[in-house]
């Protein structure tokens, strides 16, 4: 896999260095998840990587489009490897888990406005709130 993450970061033109690689494993293996997890995860292999290089390779990934960050309303930013579609996620209001759901239908936007107001729309960000199974089987058993 390290063959692909390299190939996607010479394809956008960004040189391949020993963080930007750990961070694209450690989203991929983790998706969904914050900074300072993504920073513990890379630590794992590269201990002295700083928190400032691993702040700089999420911003230069999200930029050159390798990944996505996503902020749910009310919670920290998030990150993911899962880009090139329209896909959305839906959010656990009691433990904050983030699981990804399938583009409501067909290709992006996936959804219609009932009035675009003239703008030309691309994209469509939907954000399912619920309580997770598991969250929810620990309310049944209380």
């Amino acid at each position: 896999m390290t063959s692909d993450f390299e190939a996607q970061l010479r394809a956008v033109s960004l040189r391949v260095t020993r963080p930007r690689l750990a961070v694209l494993t450690a989203l991929r293996d983790h998706p969904h998840v914050d900074t300072d997890t993504v920073i513990a995860l890379v630590r794992v292999q590269h201990p002295t990587v700083s928190h400032q290089a691993v702040y700089d390779v999420l911003r230069a990934l999200t930029d050159a489009g390798l990944i996505r960050r996503i902020q749910p309303a009310g919670t920290t930013a998030r990150y993911e490897s899962r880009v090139g579609d329209n896909h959305h996620h839906v959010v656990c209001r009691s433990c904050g888990a983030i699981a990804d759901i399938e583009c409501a239908v067909g290709h992006a936007p996936c959804l219609t406005a009932s009035d675009d107001h003239g703008f030309a729309v691309d994209e469509a960000e939907v954000v399912f709130w619920g309580t997770c199974p598991d969250c929810s089987a620990g309310r049944t058993t209380r």
